[in-house]
């Protein structure tokens, strides 16, 4: 499979949510990122508390000074950020919302894994 053909398959898909994720907006422009991202620097990870880890471990290392505020939220198969709302949305019209979880307005990764 070429790469025009596996970006036709990824956006012939329904849209679900991948991983947690924190978009750090300092008004800079950073290569490779969501495509919904012009400025700032998304960082992903398992659970939210794993973006923190690693955005420490940028600042502890390389120096990034991440922004505040930032915003909590996903990272979806369609190379998109999403918020906690947003999040909620897609994960329950994706069917991932676990049995028992969700609070029916904002999406916390414990709600879909």
């Amino acid at each position: 499979m070429n790469a025009d053909e596996h970006f036709a398959l990824q956006n012939a898909q329904e849209e679900r949510i991948q991983c947690s994720a924190i978009h750090y907006n300092d008004g800079k422009e950073y290569p490779r990122q969501p495509k919904n991202i012009e400025v700032g620097m998304v960082v992903c990870g398992l659970r939210h508390c794993n973006c923190y880890v690693i955005s420490y471990n940028l600042r502890s290392s390389l120096g990034w000074v991440p922004a505040t505020p930032h915003t909590e939220g996903f990272l979806t198969n369609k190379n998109r950020f999403v918020d906690r709302t947003e999040g909620y949305q897609i994960a329950k019209k994706a069917n991932q919302i676990l049995d028992g979880e969700g609070n029916g307005e904002f999406l916390y990764s414990e709600d879909i894994y």
